[in-house]
C-alpha cells in the first residue's frame, strides 16, 4: 500500500522544524520518516508537506510524489503523521483511523475521500477524517514539542541498534570497552584512535561509516555517532546522536545534533537539539537545570511553555551561529539563522529567526545576502550546495517571521527601558 507522510502541528516544534519537514526530524539513529516508513513495511511513499518546504522536498527526495494530489487519490493510501514516533508496526486492514488522545498517528483511506476536493482542502479532509472513519487507538507517541525529542531520544538509541547489528562490523575487541562487546558496533570504515574508552556500562554505542573518534574521547552509551563525524576528544555522557559530518568536542550529554553541525571545542551541551548547518563558536555553554532544580519553561512564538520537566538544555534552529564564551540558559530557544555574540551573560531565552545578540541587546541579524553567502561558504566546505530551492526557502521564512523578528525586538527593548528606569 502506499504510504503518505503529512504535517500538522509543525509550528510547536519551532525552530526545528521551521526549515524542514517533521518527518525529518531525529530521535535516536534515525529520522521520524525511517521509523514511519519501518513500521509501515512501505516500499512506495510520497508526503504532503507546507507549500513553501515542496520544493526542496522534490529536490531531496526526488523520485517521491510530493504534494500530488492526483499520485494520492489514484489507490488507497495510508496517511502517517510525520509527528508519529512508532512504537510497533502498523496492521489494519480496513478503512480506520488510529488516534493518540485526539490526535491522527495515521490512517487508512480510500479514493472516495478526496473526491471533489482541491488541494488546499487536504488539511480540511484529514482534520475530519476521525468523524467519518471507525476510531482505533494507535501505539507509540506523539512529538508535540522540541524536547519531546530529546526525552525520547536514549530509549530510541536502544531501539534502532538492531539496523546496526545486521549489517557488517569492525570487531571492538582490542579497544578500551567497559561492558559487554555485544553493545558496541563499530563500521569497518571507521577510524577509532588509541586511548578512547567507549562505556557500553548503560546502553549500546554505534559508530557509523568514516566517523573518527581521536584520542581521549570518552564514550557513554547509548549513543549513536553518525556518519562522517569527527570526535575530538571529547565527553559524549549517553543518549546523544550525532551527525552526519558533525565536528564535536567538549561534553555534550542527552542531545541531539543534526548533520553538519560544529561544535569543535570545550563548552557543555546538556538536553538540547541542534540544528543543520549551526556552529557553536569555543567555549560556547548551555544550562540544562535550574538552580532551584524548578521545571523549565521554553519560549515558543513569543509565549513560555511548561515543559513539566526539570533538564531541559536548549533548542537552535538552522545555520546558527554562536561567538566565543557564549552562554545559553535552560530552555534557550534560538531561531534559524541567527547570531549570538557574548556579552559576559545569558543570551536571551527566545531569539526569533534572523535576529541577532549583540552588545548586551537583542537586534536584527545581518542582511539576509550576507546570511547566505555565510551558509553558500559552510556548505561549499563540506561539498553541499545552497541551491536555489534552498535559497528561496530560506528568503520566505525571513519573510514569514518577520513580524514576529520586529516584536521579539521591540518587547527586548521596552523591557531594557524598564530595567534602567527601575
Amino acid at each position: 500500500m502506499r504510504v503518505v507522510l503529512f504535517e500538522d502541528g509543525w509550528a510547536e516544534l519551532e525552530p526545528l522544524s521551521l526549515t524542514r519537514p517533521t518527518f525529518d526530524l531525529i530521535v535516536g539513529a534515525r529520522s521520524l520518516r525511517e521509523k514511519q516508513l519501518d513500521a509501515a513495511h512501505a516500499l512506495d511513499w510520497g508526503a504532503w508537506v507546507r507549500p513553501w518546504l515542496a520544493d526542496v522536498c522534490r529536490l531531496e527526495y526526488s523520485h517521491r510524489p510530493i504534494n500530488d494530489l492526483a499520485w494520492l487519490r489514484s489507490q488507497p493510501v495510508l496517511l502517517i503523521n510525520g509527528r508519529w514516533l512508532p512504537s510497533e508496526p502498523i496492521d489494519v486492514d480496513e478503512p480506520c483511523v488510529a488516534l493518540i488522545g485526539d490526535q491522527i498517528a495515521f490512517a487508512k483511506v480510500t479514493p472516495d475521500c478526496w473526491d471533489g476536493i482541491e488541494e488546499s482542502d487536504v488539511e480540511a479532509v484529514l482534520h475530519h477524517l476521525p468523524i467519518r472513519l471507525p476510531n482505533v487507538a494507535a501505539s507509540g507517541r506523539m512529538i508535540d514539542r522540541p524536547w519531546d525529542l530529546v526525552e525520547a531520544n536514549a530509549a530510541e538509541l536502544e531501539r534502532d541498534f538492531h539496523v546496526f547489528r545486521a549489517r557488517p562490523a569492525m570487531s571492538p575487541r582490542g579497544l578500551a570497552v567497559l561492558g559487554s562487546v555485544d553493545e558496541v558496533w563499530i563500521d569497518p570504515f571507521a577510524s577509532i584512535e588509541p586511548m578512547v574508552l567507549i562505556d557500553a556500562r548503560n546502553g549500546p554505542i554505534a559508530i557509523d561509516r568514516n566517523a573518527t573518534v581521536a584520542a581521549f574521547s570518552r564514550i557513554e552509551g547509548p549513543c549513536y555517532i553518525g556518519p562522517g563525524t569527527q570526535v575530538l576528544g571529547a565527553k559524549l555522557r549517553g543518549g546523544v546522536s550525532l551527525g552526519p559530518q558533525c565536528k564535536i568536542g567538549g561534553e555534550v550529554e542527552a542531545s541531539i545534533v543534526h548533520g553538519y553541525a560544529n561544535k569543535c571545542h570545550d563548552g557543555f551541551l546538556g538536553h538540547s537539539y541542534v540544528g543543520e548547518w549551526t556552529n557553536l563558536g569555543a567555549g560556547t555553554q548551555s544550562s540544562d537545570l535550574r538552580n532551584d532544580y524548578g521545571e523549565v519553561s521554553v519560549v515558543q512564538q513569543g509565549r513560555s511553555v511548561s515543559t513539566g520537566m526539570r533538564k531541559v538544555g536548549c533548542f537552535v534552529g538552522g545555520h546558527v551561529k554562536t561567538g566565543l564564551g557564549t552562554l545559553l540558559n535552560t530552555g534557550t530557544t534560538i531561531g534559524a539563522f541567527s547570531q549570538v555574540l557574548p556579552a559576559g551573560r545569558f543570551a536571551p531565552k527566545y531569539m526569533p529567526p534572523f535576529s541577532c545578540f549583540a552588545n548586551g541587546a537583542l537586534r536584527e541579524a545581518s542582511p539576509i545576502d550576507q546570511l547566505l553567502q555565510t551558509a553558500r561558504i559552510a556548505m561549499s566546505r563540506r561539498g553541499r550546495e545552497l541551491t536555489p530551492q534552498l535559497e528561496t526557502l530560506y528568503r520566505a521564512i525571513e519573510l514569514h517571521t518577520a513580524a514576529e523578528k520586529a516584536r521579539a525586538i521591540r518587547d527586548s527593548e521596552q523591557r531594557s527601558l524598564r530595567r534602567q528606569a527601575g
